[in-house]
């Protein structure tokens, strides 16, 4: 049997130099650059020795940065006629295409949320750097949407700058969005709850890491609480969606921005490290042109935009409020809009459970890695069921409470130490025994392990 070949390709202008792919090849494949620096001032990554690598995928799979793509016997591949070649980021085209010109390419979830925020007629970004969720600001600014729709893309001096500067946009009327990941979520707090009770609307993207505290650049779903209970001081709701392909990723952009300006109310797209920095194929959103400064003071004719003065008057878009009466009627009108989210925007999927022993609820990448448990435990002959939630909060308890009953017993499956487990418990409200499963500090559960929390809880 001939020895398995492979190749590494690095991105040089996005490695950082961290050398964790270096310490992490089985083969000493790898090396930094001595001498030589990519435009930000880095050593990078490369192929000192390209004769020993086996293309196991260890660099890839500790890249932060998604710097890295390996190949096994060679970059090439033989392409079917049919199949489309992507080969890097596309323009962004002055005209929009027809839907029939619509491509299938292959990106990362990252990526995927800049090219669906220029797409969905996005008018700013205002964001910050941080692993693993820098590809959204940086392809933005490959992409450079304001010589091509105008929206503006800025880098702000950090997370706190850029939730305030999402507050006065999205109190002008305009969509605008934010994306971090965990730790910089927990500095923008203070801003989610101020637009929280000011209902303006706008779109967080958390690609979660693990912590608590600055924790590891790896992935996890440990920020459910924070999402689910308002981070923030004061008795609010976001809507959280949770995306767990790339497709989602993408599709989830324009649906986050309806649902804000439905509610006026921020919503928050919870994904996490590994659906951000994976790469699959995705198909995206057609080409929506920004809403024009008339149709804005149409559609939002509460904004505070100077638009429309002498027949509206002032308009004060603030979560204060001196008058304790008022406040009262303030925070009864919030839970009311809360009360009405909840009736309506309830999401999920059920797969394979008509005729399951067992339960499994998962949410992201938790929810893949299950759906590969159940294939698994169906061929041992285990009956097992998933609801994935995609609506985080509202959640689907009435719809666990319906799948719970029968069952041997339901069980959360969670990149955290159990979260959402409470959600559920409450949901199934002793219809059947509930168990939780998770991996901490960045680990990601396996399928096997999975079957074997089912064997041993229930």
């Amino acid at each position: 049997m001939s020895k398995i070949k492979g190749a590494v390709v690095v991105n040089t202008d996005r490695c950082k130099g961290c050398n964790l792919c270096v310490v992490a090849c089985p083969t000493k494949t790898l090396a930094l650059t001595a001498g030589e620096v990519n435009h930000k001032g880095y050593a990078y990554c490369y192929m000192a020795q390209p004769e020993t690598c086996i293309g196991c995928s260890s660099c890839a799979i500790v890249c932060p940065d998604g710097c890295i793509t390996v190949y096994k016997d060679g970059p090439k591949r033989p392409q079917a006629e049919s199949e489309p070649v992507a080969s890097g980021l596309p323009e962004y085209p002055m005209e929009v295409p027809a839907e029939e010109e619509r491509e299938v390419l292959l990106m990362k979830g990252n990526e995927a949320i800049a090219h669906a925020a220029i797409r969905c007629g996005c008018d700013g970004y205002f964001g910050y750097p941080i692993t693993p969720q820098s590809e959204v600001l940086e392809t933005l600014a490959e992409l450079k949407p304001w010589e091509t729709t105008g929206m503006v893309v800025l880098q702000a001096e950090s997370e706190v700058a850029s939730i305030n500067m999402l507050y006065g946009g999205g109190g002008t009327g305009k969509r605008v969005m934010t994306s971090s990941s965990s730790v910089g979520i927990a500095l923008m707090q203070e801003g989610i709850s101020y637009m929280a009770g000011a209902e303006v609307p706008g779109v967080i993207v958390n690609v979660q890491r693990g912590g608590p505290g600055l924790g590891t650049i790896q992935p996890s779903q440990s920020d459910y609480n924070q999402a689910t209970r308002g981070g923030g001081n004061g008795d609010y709701n976001l809507i959280v969606l949770a995306p767990n392909s790339v497709q989602e990723m993408a599709d989830f952009v324009d649906l986050a921005f309806e649902l804000a300006f439905k509610y006026r109310n921020p919503t928050m797209i919870l994904s996490d490290g590994v659906i951000g920095q994976m790469m699959e194929k995705v198909v995206l959103p057609p080409y929506k042109r920004r809403r024009t400064e008339a149709e804005i003071a149409a559609e939002c004719p509460w904004a505070s935009n100077g638009h429309g003065l002498k027949q509206r008057g002032v308009n004060v878009v603030t979560s204060l409020e001196l008058q304790p009466q008022e406040m009262e009627k303030k925070n009864l009108h919030l839970q009311a809009k809360y009360k009405e989210m909840a009736e309506q925007e309830v999401r999920f999927e059920e797969y394979n459970c008509e005729g399951a022993d067992y339960l499994i609820v998962a949410f992201g990448s938790a929810a893949r890695i299950s759906q590969k448990a159940i294939a698994i435990g169906r061929e041992k002959g285990m009956r097992i069921g998933l609801l994935r939630p995609i609506t985080l909060w509202p959640f689907p308890s009435k719809e666990i409470h319906r799948l719970a009953k029968g069952k041997k017993g339901v069980l959360t499956v969670e990149i955290n130490a159990g979260q959402m487990v409470f959600d559920v418990r409450a949901a199934v409200a002793g219809e059947a025994p509930v168990g939780h499963y998770g991996r901490l500090g960045g680990i990601v559960p396996s399928p096997d392990e999975i079957i074997e929390a089912l064997k041993t809880q229930f």
